[in-house]
């Protein structure tokens, strides 16, 4: 399965980002969505597992979940907006994570892409980092990687180029 791990939107959608979902099974977005119309753009380019973020207003989050979890060709998924990432969870996230045990743990909200191994809890973290304009980012990211028989493979940081001031 392959997917597209977007996050911090915030209302855009550029023919960059469109493109790279061009050649996935699913999307994957961590919240700070935006606008809802966002939403039905990308359900229609692929299906869409998506959280609402801290800037989502109600119609976003009667959308979408404020936690996610799922399992995908045998990696289970844990999805929220705001959690921190290893070692340094917020106290709701890590009880979650305790509890839950998921194989990949995905949170945006920073705007700072990163992909972390927490051997603590036996997970992957990923934070795709922002693929909006607004923000403190100074480049925009999103991930491109597949899940596989319990494993996660062919992982792939995309630069998609400088934030604007949109």
């Amino acid at each position: 399965m392959k997917i597209a791990l977007i996050s911090d939107t915030h209302s855009f959608l550029g023919d960059d980002v469109i493109e790279h979902l061009q050649d996935v099974d699913e999307i994957w977005h961590g919240g700070d969505i935006g606008d809802v119309s966002l939403i039905d753009q990308l359900n229609a380019i692929k299906p869409l597992k998506a959280v609402y973020g801290n800037i989502d207003d109600h119609q976003v989050k009667a959308s979408c979940p404020l936690n996610l979890e799922w399992e995908c060709e045998g990696v289970k998924v844990f999805m929220t907006h705001i959690g921190g990432y290893p070692p340094k969870y917020t106290r709701r996230v890590r009880e979650l994570l305790e509890d839950i045990r998921p194989d990949l743990y995905i949170c945006g909200h920073s705007h700072i892409c990163k992909v972390l191994k927490d051997q603590k809890l036996d997970l992957i973290h990923m934070n795709p980092g922002a693929c909006g304009h607004a923000g403190f980012h100074q480049f925009r990211t999103m991930l491109l990687f597949e899940c596989l028989n319990g494993k996660i493979e062919n992982l792939r940081l995309v630069e998609l180029g400088r934030r604007g001031h949109a």
